[in-house]
């Protein structure tokens, strides 16, 4: 089964997602110039809401460095193994690399992996047993001898360690085999605008609040402290999500790791699962990616929702809706309206064209009268949630 979601959504003046200059990515698509919102952007903006973080407290993993400092924080809680909290978190900085080379403190005075790893609970715990292991019994001077490469290769998995739901969800590639890759089972685009975009500059300056207090020096200390300016735009953006709950609920049961999996296990996994797109789907509509926004404050919700339930594996994206930019003259309701027509035109040509295949399609626009054939209208967003739930069987 694969859940499809699909936003269009008008941000106000904004810089949500910046390059490396400080301006909005962009990109070109059509030919033309287009406003862009990463892909990782969007995923963290969703695994980073309260929604996601409350919804799934329990089950969630941490993207970290400080996986050494994890382990002497075990360490220093062990009368017998504090003295060597130190050596055993030096030993795990090396975790990461494939050579397993051990890594120096950084300015802070802690140690790091070389690379950020997405972490479940089980892993963590696994490099803590394994370092535990060598570590009790030696002294200072044979514990370090021990080559962090050989506690790798003993924190290798026989079987099947259990993963948090968001790391099945976003997947991870890690250059050791102590903790194991996992493939994705959910897609994100890069959303795009669905018309051209142009920069714009807004000019500020910073002034003292107390200058000119003394009627003597108004014009001597007349002018601004500081002035600069942040470059943003104003686009109404296409997002496509998709998530492949059959690999998500294989993901964290362990199907394809050398076990077999229990129907208790699969329940379980199935329930968790559900849980995640339920609340990944929610923090999609309700949470914007935080770029700038003490600046901006673009809390802007969706113009429409588009939830597809497809029966197999076949991700479509309709992006290709706006491969001729939409101009705001298209419809007298302006620029939404004009992408929300575009919108439901493409789909419905498409559909019909392939005879793509869905058990469930729901379509929630509050303010827009665009109606897309073959699909389910909802007209409050918990029953967008419900409906969705009752097409995953849950």
């Amino acid at each position: 089964m694969l859940i499809e979601i699909h936003i269009l959504q008008n941000h106000s003046p904004s810089n949500l997602n910046r390059d490396d200059t400080g301006s909005p990515k962009e990109c070109v698509f059509g030919g033309v110039r287009r406003g862009r919102i990463s892909s990782q952007c969007l995923k963290r903006t969703v695994r980073r809401s309260d929604i996601f973080q409350t919804t799934l407290a329990g089950h969630l993993g941490t993207r970290t460095r400080q996986l050494p400092e994890l382990v002497r924080e075990a360490f220093a809680k062990d009368p017998a193994l504090a003295p060597l909290a130190e050596l055993a978190a030096k030993k795990t900085s090396g975790f990461g690399t494939k050579e397993g080379t051990e890594r120096p403190v950084d300015k802070s005075g802690k140690y790091l992996t070389a690379q950020t790893m997405f972490l479940a609970d089980s892993d963590i715990q696994a490099v803590i047993d394994v370092v535990r292991g060598e570590a009790a019994g030696k002294s200072a001077k044979d514990f370090e001898k021990v080559k962090t490469k050989d506690l790798q290769a003993a924190a290798v998995s026989n079987g099947f360690r259990p993963i948090s739901v968001d790391v099945a969800l976003f997947g991870r590639m890690v250059t050791n085999e102590s903790i194991r890759d996992v493939e994705a089972s959910c897609q994100v685009a890069h959303a795009l605008s669905t018309h051209r975009v142009e920069a714009e500059f807004d000019y500020f300056t910073a002034v003292d609040d107390l200058q000119g207090k003394d009627e003597s020096e108004r014009e001597e200390d007349s002018g601004a402290d500081m002035i600069g300016d942040v470059e943003y735009n104003s686009a109404c953006y296409y997002k496509y999500f998709s998530v492949d709950l059959r690999a998500l609920v294989d993901n964290m049961a362990g199907r394809g790791i050398h076990k077999e999996v229990h129907a208790e296990e699969e329940r379980q996994a199935g329930e968790i699962a559900r849980k995640a797109v339920l609340a990944m789907l929610e923090a999609a509509v309700m949470v914007t990616p935080s770029g700038k926004q003490n600046t901006f404050a673009s809390h802007t919700l969706p113009a429409a929702v588009l939830v597809e339930v497809r029966p197999v594996r076949t991700p479509i994206s309709y992006a290709n809706a706006f491969v001729k930019p939409v101009h705001h003259t298209e419809s007298p309701e302006g620029l939404v309206q004009a992408s929300l027509e575009r919108f439901g035109t493409h789909i419905e040509k498409i559909t019909q064209a392939f005879g793509l295949r869905s058990d469930r399609r729901l379509w929630f626009a509050p303010e827009h009268l665009v109606n897309v054939s073959g699909t389910e209208k909802v007209d409050t967003l918990p029953d967008l949630y419900k409906k969705l739930e009752e097409a995953m069987g849950g």
